[in-house]
């Protein structure tokens, strides 16, 4: 970690690895449950596995609803105490999980849930890091993607063995258990916020109608630009092998693909930290907008030899975009008001991103490899609006400062 971000304390070290850590276990007990219970727990409640997986959707609407407010309070508040209550939230929503025997407690359990991840993923991640590192944050949010883009390599494995030898209640209660007994303590050491100059002054030349103006159209091609992504990143995600498959690659050769999306991520997220890192976020955007639509022309040109081709630049294109959700805001407007910008431009994703799997297997079924192209056009779409945006735009309100350990 240190060799990828260079330039790092000890202390933003200490910071990223637990806030990382912390990441890893909110990703793997609420996002990727499941693909693991989601058979488990269907058959016991004697529901079908959509059921499950609608609820995950209800949850993730839930949380991009909630996103505005909570990164508005981040922003007034800091956030280590907020990150920490929503690890008792998961917790409880967990335990409540474990406890289902219908349809009713399983939604409501998952609304918990939802509410825990509106508290406690990424976009809180982001802009509690914003909070204390200010203008600084780009490398401290690469790295805690890092760690965290281990979350289903780390959480399918065991989800799966838990569910295995204990049952999947049992695998519920002992998430919630982690919750509480390691990713509570790691946000609670968490350092304070640094104070936000509300002070600062006004970009030369600009009147503040026409920052205002200029601040919401760009707002706007980002909502726009990370609905477009996120849709094609939990669409393609969630159908991936069967979709290979229908395109004629074999089961092994699908499977090979579907292994590469995770390395392909985390290894485009390291060039993030080291080659791009010294380049405006914009730039890395661009390229990984551009990333799907050239994996779905080699994949149809090619054949289904060209899978594990697709799956790389696919997963290269989401472990770039990941990071661009928390320092392209913050390269284009500043640390001050970070958080609610990113609840209000995360929104549309968040609905997106649920609404996709459904959305993109009916397209599959209906249009064939027409879906591909489809989300091709989607990402094309995105790479053209973020050319509308300039690389330095001057933000009128920007902190200035190396972090606070304290």
């Amino acid at each position: 970690m240190r060799q990828a971000l260079p330039g790092l304390a000890a202390g933003s070290l200490a910071v990223i690895v637990g806030l990382g850590t912390a990441q890893t276990i909110a990703w793997a007990s609420s996002y990727y449950l499941p693909a693991v219970l989601a058979a488990p727990i269907a058959r016991d409640l004697d529901l079908a596995p959509t059921y499950v997986f609608a609820a995950l959707s209800g949850a993730l609407v839930l949380s991009g609803l909630l996103g505005p407010r909570v990164g508005h309070a981040i922003d007034r508040f800091g956030g280590r105490y907020l990150l920490a209550a929503s690890n008792a939230v998961f917790a409880a929503g967990l335990l409540l999980l474990s406890w289902a025997h219908g349809a009713g407690l399983l939604v409501a359990a998952w609304m918990m849930l939802g509410l825990a991840m509106g508290m406690g993923l990424y976009e809180a991640a982001f802009a509690t890091l914003t909070r204390i590192y200010g203008t600084g944050a780009r490398k401290p949010i690469t790295g805690i993607t890092l760690i965290a883009g281990f979350a289903s390599t780390v959480g399918w494995p065991l989800t799966m063995w838990l569910d295995a030898e204990y049952g999947w209640r049992a695998a519920c209660q002992i998430w919630s258990v982690i919750h509480v007994c390691l990713a509570l303590p790691l946000n609670l050491s968490l350092p304070r916020a640094t104070p936000l100059d509300q002070a600062a002054p006004p970009v030369a030349g600009a009147s503040p109608h026409s920052e205002r103006q200029s601040e919401s159209f760009a707002m706007g091609v980002l909502a726009y630009m990370f609905a477009a992504a996120g849709f094609v990143s939990s669409g393609v995600s969630a159908i991936l092998p069967s979709m290979l498959v229908a395109f004629g690659a074999t089961p092994a050769q699908a499977l090979l693909a579907g292994t590469l999306v995770g390395p392909a991520q985390v290894g485009a997220r390291l060039l993030e930290a080291g080659f791009l890192g010294r380049f405006h976020p914009l730039l890395s955007a661009r390229l990984a907008m551009l990333m799907n639509p050239i994996g779905v022309v080699t994949l149809i040109a090619g054949g289904s030899f060209f899978a594990p081709v697709f799956a790389v630049l696919y997963g290269a294109g989401n472990g770039i975009i990941t990071i661009a959700r928390g320092t392209l805001p913050l390269a284009l407007f500043g640390p001050v008001g970070f958080g609610k910008r990113v609840g209000m431009i995360s929104l549309p994703s968040r609905l997106t991103g649920a609404a996709a799997p459904l959305v993109l297997g009916l397209m599959v079924e209906h249009f064939g490899r027409g879906a591909l192209w489809i989300c091709a056009l989607a990402s094309v779409s995105a790479f053209v609006a973020l050319l509308l945006l300039h690389a330095d735009p001057a933000p009128s309100t920007r902190l200035q400062t190396g972090g606070q350990n304290s």
